[in-house]
């Protein structure tokens, strides 16, 4: 878990240390120390923050969303406090980079809130699943699409005002971008400065989804199953708000590393000998042919993920089969399944599967390198960043959404076993390989 959240957040502080090298290099050591000391400042607002999030007895899903954001709120103004002394302290000369410590805590924030307006079951975009399982399952497929397909324009407006604001904020200009990069690197790490508050949530929604599941089983009153049904659909929704963050997080980094790319190349060919320039227009053929390749490797990964998880699902299919048959379980009270056997199963297909994935991220730059040069891979990157960050927050929140839909039908008097209920059960089983596979990889 969080494997998502942690990629992001390290690759963030590691373009951030790379281009404040580049930037101030007379003030090295503390430059690179900046990004690093406003993660662990962000690591002690989160704690401060957890002993705000309170509750009283039967609260409701409202009062626990409440609680759950004073929590962040607080954190987040302890590390805009902290980080204004941090930057005074590192880069004196540079204040202005507090402003971006600021605006990428904002961005986080910000789509944080309209993942939730779009998974969660209080709003009208998981209501409109809902409705849509009266019609059927091909009908739940299509709105979860339609309302993960439209989550895209407020989250994509909320990044690229943040990326604009925090660039400028810097004392970025078209003449000087690097101060500007400096600023984005900051906004990256900040957005994800109080990851294990972040965290937190995002690891509340298995928990008591795995909770739901033993109240279930092993047959407990009726209010305790309600509860961990509530606590699981506020998971679902906090756990699309993490995958938000990181989306975000990466999206900001991805920025950084690819100017980075550009500066690295450029050194890399005054080195050899060989002309510098790099013909990074949008009109240039080497960089168009390079971003309608770096689209394309997104729909294929993305390919390649699905049916990963469809493989592993039927290799589980297939034990659970055997074992019923084998070990006689329905029939004889004294056969107990054999539980390794199904977490051997699970961990060897997840890790063969996930081979090809791993090499078309590896493999793509450097071929692409080889055929086309540095101007083909800087398209490369720029396609891969703008639809990866398109399609993972489509997957994200569509598979939220279907998921949440899905326990709100269950929430209802003879919702389970319903008609309604089935087709639900079909779009969370379509949603879990978007929000927890492809969507979190992009």
């Amino acid at each position: 878990m969080g494997a998502d959240l942690y990629e992001s957040f390290v690759g963030g502080i590691a373009a951030a240390m790379l281009i404040f090298v580049t930037t101030f290099p007379k003030e090295a050591v503390k430059a690179m120390t900046l990004p690093v000391l406003i993660s662990a400042f962000g690591v002690i607002a989160s704690f401060i923050g957890f002993f705000f999030v309170k509750t009283k007895e039967g609260a409701s899903q409202k009062n626990l969303l409440t609680a759950i954001r004073r929590g962040n709120w607080i954190s987040t103004i302890v590390l805009i406090i902290g980080g204004y002394f941090i930057v005074k302290a590192m880069l004196p000369n540079n204040t202005n980079l507090w402003y971006c410590i600021i605006i990428g805590i904002l961005v986080g924030n910000f789509l944080g809130y309209f993942t939730e307006v779009f998974t969660s079951s209080h709003y009208k975009s998981t209501q409109s699943i809902v409705r849509a399982t009266a019609g059927g399952h091909a009908t739940t497929i299509l709105e979860g699409i339609a309302v993960g397909l439209q989550s895209t324009f407020p989250q994509t407006i909320i990044l690229v005002s943040g990326t604009i604001a925090a660039f400028y904020s810097a004392g970025g200009s078209e003449q000087n971008q690097i101060l500007g990069m400096c600023g984005i690197a900051i906004a990256a790490v900040s957005m994800l400065a109080t990851l294990p508050y972040t965290l937190s949530l995002d690891a509340q929604g298995p928990i008591t989804d795995n909770a739901g599941g033993i109240a279930e089983m092993t047959h407990q009153n009726k209010e305790v199953r309600e509860r961990t049904d509530a606590l699981d659909s506020l998971g679902n929704t906090t756990a699309a708000t993490g995958k938000g963050y990181a989306i975000g997080s990466a999206a900001f980094t991805a920025l950084i590393l690819i100017y980075s790319y550009m500066q690295e190349a450029q050194t890399a060919a005054i080195k050899i000998g060989i002309d510098p320039t790099i013909n990074t227009s949008m009109t240039s053929i080497k960089g168009l042919v390079g971003i309608f390749i770096g689209s394309m490797l997104v729909f294929l990964f993305s390919s390649t993920t699905i049916r990963a998880v469809g493989r592993a699902a039927n290799v589980m299919v297939k034990e659970v089969r055997r074992q019923f048959k084998e070990l006689n379980l329905l029939k004889d009270p004294n056969s107990v399944p054999d539980y390794n056997k199904c977490i051997e199963v699970s961990t060897i297909a997840a890790q063969k599967e996930m081979i090809l994935p791993a090499m078309i991220g590896l493999l793509s730059p450097l071929i692409i390198g080889f055929i086309g040069g540095p101007a083909m891979v800087i398209g490369l990157l720029i396609g891969a960043t703008v639809t990866g960050y398109m399609m993972g927050t489509f997957m994200n929140n569509s598979g939220g959404s279907w998921d949440n839909a899905k326990k709100f039908i269950e929430g209802l008097s003879g919702g389970r076993g319903s008609e309604s209920h089935k087709a639900a059960i079909t779009g969370d089983t379509v949603g879990d390989p978007f929000k927890d596979t492809s969507g979190p990889s992009m």
